[in-house]
């Protein structure tokens, strides 16, 4: 759930859903990379496979979206709403006049999660300028692993419920034609929090039954992807912080801060390879719900949650015929409390396969699925662009 669960349901679904309709946050100079790399040139219109570049050219105003849902810490389930986008993607594709999108929708599960959001991503300045803000009123049915190892918990997970009221403000600004950004964003929410066990419960973590959380949401950006989609080549760098107290409208005083790095390559013989690693702590009185967690295909969210955690995933796509890929990826993460001390240290490895297909090649855009392993469950997902996307 990101930085926190209600600004990760705010911007993630928001990003997800509306991604395939905006270009990219590189700067206007950089130009998105056939999806066949360098060494091949685009398809031509009449190549007989099915291709959507024509239609995110033109396509533009109100657009339904729905999205499935696979996620398996809560089930399967669907997300939609309707999207208004401000004009074509024509030179969108060039990164050039990326189109502002106002999003309303909502999301439901089969555990009974749901939710309703409505977000407004806008570009200023010849889109030096990034403003996203949004709003989220849910009802989230997780089940609590403990913050570290815990053996009872382990075997016997609690059930609970979050109920997150939010609202959030985001704006980042792109230093002159270079491809560092800085952010700065604010986040306010209220949150029930309620379990499906006694009172006495020697498992249950401390918490409130309402919880407020007003933060500050520093960041710095280095992006020098060659599409924002599926990216070929390049580095994603991203640092952030986020600052609660209780002058900003906080119940209490945490930090929690977090560096992710991820490296795309181009190998010979239609092979690209990606490598992400990922580092996340929290400090202070923050709510059990905004420790840092593992975020690994094939393991549940929130499964595997620490003061501190570190994870590390790779994947290598074989573009071996046409318009198709072959993927395959593995990653392994650590949770723990305690940097100097590593208590209640506790680890995962996961893995698995799927496909994709290059749906829309003028955009670098492929689409397909994945089947990942754990030793906790086996995962079904629906990737559109990039499994790291990052708007």
């Amino acid at each position: 759930m990101n930085r926190f669960v209600t600004i990760g349901l705010i911007v993630g679904f928001v990003t997800r859903a509306a991604h395939a309709q905006d270009a990219s946050s590189e700067p206007p100079a950089a130009t998105p990379t056939p999806a066949s790399a360098d060494k091949k040139a685009p398809a031509p219109a009449g190549d007989g496979w099915p291709d959507l570049s024509e239609f995110l050219d033109k396509k533009y105003g109100f657009l339904p979206v729905v999205m499935p849902i696979t996620e398996p810490a809560v089930g399967y389930g669907a997300a939609g709403g309707l999207l208004f986008i401000s004009k074509t993607l024509g030179l969108a594709a060039q990164g050039l006049g990326r189109p502002n999108i106002t999003f309303a929708g909502g999301m439901a599960t089969a555990n009974g999660s749901w939710g309703v959001m409505g977000a407004d991503i806008r570009y200023w300045l010849d889109d030096h300028i990034q403003t996203i803000a949004g709003a989220i009123h849910a009802s989230v049915n997780l089940d609590y692993h403990g913050i570290g190892h815990d053996s009872q918990l382990d075997e016997h997970p609690l059930r609970y419920t979050l109920e997150p009221t939010a609202v959030a403000a985001i704006g980042k600004y792109r230093f002159g034609e270079s491809r560092f950004w800085a952010g700065l964003g604010y986040v306010f929410s209220t949150t029930k929090v309620s379990f499906e066990a006694p009172a006495n419960t020697p498992e249950l973590p401390s918490y409130e039954r309402t919880s407020n959380i007003g933060a500050l949401l520093p960041s710095l950006v280095y992006d020098t992807r060659n599409n924002v989609f599926t990216p070929l080549k390049g580095v994603y760098v991203e640092a952030n912080v986020a600052l609660s107290t209780k002058w900003l409208g906080g119940d209490a005083t945490f930090e929690r801060v977090g560096l992710q790095a991820i490296q795309y390559l181009t190998l010979p013989h239609d092979f690209y390879f990606g490598i992400r690693t990922s580092l996340a702590a929290s400090f202070g009185d923050a709510p059990f719900y905004v420790r840092p967690s593992i975020g690994l295909r094939g393991v549940p969210k929130m499964r595997y949650q620490g003061q501190e955690v570190a994870e590390l995933e790779a994947e290598l796509r074989w573009q071996f015929w046409k318009r198709w890929s072959l993927v395959g990826f593995a990653g392994a993460g650590d949770t723990w409390n305690d940097f100097e001390k590593g208590n209640a240290a506790q680890g995962v490895v996961a893995g698995g396969g799927g496909f994709r297909y290059e749906l829309a090649r003028s955009y670098g855009l492929h689409m397909g699925a994945d089947l990942a392993f754990s030793h906790d469950t086996t995962a079904f997902y629906i990737q559109v662009g990039s499994a790291w996307m990052r708007p």
